[in-house]
């Protein structure tokens, strides 16, 4: 069964939303890495990453994460993700990963995209 990772992007307003799904691994995630460095060297600096579609996530997939926060902070841009509510079948892995290692509260998450791309919405609680 062949590991299989899409992240595909548009544009909302001043924000680039990367939706991202499938299993977020060892083996899958340079492509997010190569996706978020070609946003920022194109200039995008408020960046949304849809993982409300990722059913796994490895410690690989959350240092991409982690290291894309550092990106855009360095470019002073914003970085926000998207995980569903506790309710939600999918992205709770995500969520649990994130949680378990002590690096959710490291990120502004919203429960959908468009809570995320609306400059007056709050993030979720850690």
């Amino acid at each position: 069964m062949a590991v299989t990772l899409t992240v595909t992007g548009e544009e909302h307003g001043e924000w680039t939303v990367l939706q991202v799904a499938g299993e977020l691994d060892l083996m899958t995630s340079p492509v997010l890495r190569q996706r978020v460095h070609d946003a920022v060297a194109d200039g995008r600096h408020r960046l949304v990453l849809d993982l409300s579609q990722v059913v796994f996530c490895d410690s690989s997939g959350v240092g991409v994460l982690v290291a894309a926060r550092r990106l855009i902070r360095s470019c002073r841009g914003r970085l926000r993700i998207v995980l569903p509510g506790q309710g939600a079948p999918e992205g709770t892995h995500v969520n649990r990963v994130l949680a378990a290692l002590g690096v959710r509260r490291l990120f502004d998450v919203h429960p959908d995209v468009g809570s995320a791309t609306d400059d007056t919405s709050r993030p979720l609680s850690a």
